[in-house]
């Protein structure tokens, strides 16, 4: 690009146009992820489900977003974004036939699991972006492609019950979805006539192996097995929740081997990283090779509580409105939904302010924006006047979705070859922290749960001190055996 800024409109640009197809795919998962939530009154009706039952759908839903996230990383870092990308927006469209056509509560709660694989795909589109943008511009790239392809699950919210309502019966819903799920099939086609991985003469980078995340030192491969452990203790505790001592989907038998299994696949994971990181361990790595694990890590950190704390916000925001300030459940929906509709504005900002001023002094500033927020709405009470604790939340929620747009900004600049498996532990983590937050928050009352969130964004903050800014090149050794040098600064 030419320009010194980044025109958005410059349709004609080859990145700008990769840019738009990549977020409109980013969008598509999203609202065929979250496609269900809308739709919730006239699911339970047609199934006849208890709470419990859809409590349940809810937690299956993200369930395997988790490891998806890492294993579509690889995938990416392997074959490549246009492939990995389109071939996820076809396979959403068939599952997400599969939930709009179910006939019994089994075949929900598998296809909603299934479902979760969808969540994955935002770690394509980092990989694909970052490939397209130079580091100076990456930031606000990133920040569009987040913000923008978040907004989808909003858009579902807004547009399909009207929808159901135009297709009219007890059968409604299921024509909504099933709409949503023409769409995205059609565009996993169309993404891949419509985009290429990299810009003309550029290379696109590969791990050397694949299976695990490669590290430059026997500490950071330590370090690497230990920030895998809370990813499976996430998912364990979702099993928990689904024991009888939660919702009761699952039997107690089921639940002991859920966590066998768990154990099974650390220690299948860990084998993987030790083949990859075998090598390394024995002979060392070349100075120029050399990338700092602690960045993941901290990157890891901050997603949790940015993106993991805005996905539990989002699910008790409409109900903690209602009871505060006794609105009906449409008006505290619709004023709730801000939150949700920041990601719009804030994300692309956090990528703009980490790209002018600084990929580690941005996210200190967003970090503690994010602390005093949440502390500011942990104060939140009926004797408020509406509008100022709407004010706040949205105040917070700027902060949140900066901060997120702020780690996405510096992903692809740790090591270009590992960005897919750099985003995809990230992203893991921010589902990670929407599994711990709303489990605190099933505890606590409001307030104390605010609180929570602001004592983790001050432990973020702290982490981020140590957070260094990436400065001249990354080696990356070519097909032929040659380095070169890549951009970081």
């Amino acid at each position: 690009m030419s320009n010194d800024k980044l025109n958005i409109l410059a349709v004609k640009d080859p990145s700008i146009r990769t840019l738009h197809f990549t977020w409109v795919a980013f969008f598509l998962t999203f609202l065929v992820w979250f496609n269900h939530a809308p739709m919730g009154a006239a699911i339970t009706e047609t199934f006849d489900l208890s709470k419990a039952q859809w409590k349940a759908l809810l937690l299956l839903n993200v369930a395997l977003t988790i490891p998806a996230r890492i294993i579509i990383g690889m995938l990416v870092d392997k074959f490549g974004p246009r492939v990995t990308y389109s071939i996820l927006l076809v396979t959403s469209g068939l599952l997400c036939s599969f939930f709009a056509l179910a006939q019994t509560y089994e075949q929900l709660a598998l296809a909603r699991f299934l479902m979760g694989f969808i969540g994955a795909g935002f770690v394509i589109g980092i990989r694909m972006v970052g490939e397209w943008f130079p580091a100076k511009k990456v930031g606000l790239a990133e920040g569009i492609y987040g913000g923008w392809g978040n907004f989808g699950s909003a858009a579902a919210a807004f547009t399909l019950p009207t929808l159901a309502l135009i297709f009219g019966g007890e059968e409604g819903w299921r024509y909504s979805l099933l709409i949503t799920a023409a769409i995205v099939f059609i565009y996993g086609f169309i993404y891949y006539r419509s985009v290429r991985d990299t810009p003309k003469g550029s290379t696109y980078f590969k791990p050397k192996k694949t299976g695990g995340l490669e590290v430059s030192t026997k500490r950071d491969f330590i370090f690497l097995l230990v920030m895998t452990i809370p990813m499976y203790l996430a998912l364990a505790l979702l099993a928990w929740k689904l024991s009888p001592s939660g919702v009761a989907l699952l039997s107690q038998g089921a639940v002991y081997s859920i966590y066998a299994i768990l154990v099974a696949l650390y220690a299948f994971q860990t084998s993987q990283i030790y083949r990859v990181n075998k090598d390394m361990l024995k002979n060392g790595t070349p100075e120029m090779f050399h990338y700092k694990f602690k960045q993941v890590a901290i990157l890891d950190i901050n997603y949790f509580v940015t993106f993991g704390s805005e996905l539990a916000v989002v699910s008790m925001l409409p109900m903690f409105f209602m009871e505060t300030f006794s609105l009906s459940p449409v008006t505290a929906g619709l004023m709730a939904s801000g939150f949700a509709f920041m990601n719009l504005l804030a994300r692309p900002a956090g990528g703009l302010i980490s790209d002018k001023f600084g990929r580690r002094k941005s996210m200190l500033v967003f970090m503690l924006g994010l602390a005093a927020g949440y502390m500011v709405m942990s104060q939140i009470s009926g004797t408020w006047p509406f509008a100022i604790a709407v004010l706040a939340t949205m105040c917070c929620s700027f902060f949140v979705q900066s901060g997120e747009g702020a780690v996405f900004a510096m992903v692809p600049l740790v090591q270009r070859r590992m960005t897919g498996q750099i985003a995809g532990m990230a992203g893991a983590y921010g589902n990670v922290g929407a599994v711990v937050f709303l489990t605190v928050y099933s505890f606590v009352d409001a307030s104390t749960f605010f609180m929570v969130i602001a004592g983790s964004s001050v432990i973020s903050f702290a982490a981020s001190m140590f957070l260094e800014e990436p400065a001249g090149h990354t080696a990356e050794v070519m097909d032929d055996g040659t380095v070169e040098l890549i951009d970081v600064a």
